[in-house]
């Protein structure tokens, strides 16, 4: 018969279970002392010469002078990006909500605040807990996951509608006409309506302006 220890979260479903629920309540109350966070996802990949890299860290710098605190995953590409421009000098904080990984704490150097999860579920739901907006630049099955997500709960109305931003024409433009042409006009699995969840654009500064078009309207 196998032998569970004590404090065993691995195979103790209880104990297991305690570390979820603290893991939710910690990560709940650090997103809440944030006073105007908006959440940056993309790819882990990218390197400093990448386009996209460049214009998250261009983005990132706008935001956070203007007041908002960036948060990220806390990782490379994409979430370097993020929070490497949010730490010149802005006003809003660099936060980052790192995975920790059996043989290493996963986090950029240029995360002034975070928070670490062991489950990658419930850092994902802290992550798409109130923010003010949700910016997706290109990524991989991970980004796509955390993007329908988001827009899967404004769909349902289990969050209220917030501002959904995918940077980068070339990449997310076949996935938009899909979305139009297969989901919401041939099949009708969505209504035409609801395809305008997602907003396209197609630099940091056609971000920002849509943004600030958006909060203006609260």
């Amino acid at each position: 018969m196998k032998t569970v220890k004590k404090f065993d979260y691995k195979n103790n479903a209880a104990w297991r279970m305690f570390r979820i629920m603290g893991e939710f309540t910690d990560g709940f109350e650090f997103i809440s002392s944030l006073k105007k966070p908006v959440t940056i996802f993309g790819s882990a990949r990218f390197s400093p010469k990448n386009k996209w890299y460049k214009e998250a860290e261009k983005l990132a710098m706008i935001l956070s002078k203007k007041g908002f605190d960036v948060v990220t995953g806390g990782g490379p590409g994409i979430m370097e990006a993020a929070n490497k421009g949010a730490s010149y000098d802005g006003k809003g904080d660099s936060v980052g909500l790192n995975i920790m990984l059996p043989n290493e704490q996963r986090i950029n150097p240029h995360v002034k605040r975070s928070a670490a999860f062991h489950y990658f579920f419930t850092r994902k739901v802290c992550m798409s807990f109130s923010a003010k907006a949700y910016i997706y630049f290109p990524g991989g099955f991970g980004t796509l996951d955390e993007l329908f997500e988001l827009v899967t709960l404004v769909q349902t109305e289990k969050i209220e509608r917030v501002p959904i931003v995918v940077i980068g024409k070339d990449f997310w433009e076949p996935l938009m006409k899909f979305i139009s042409t297969k989901m919401a006009n041939q099949y009708q699995t969505i209504s035409s309506s609801e395809k305008n969840i997602i907003k396209i654009v197609d630099s940091a500064e056609e971000a920002y302006k849509y943004l600030t078009r958006e909060f203006r309207k609260k």
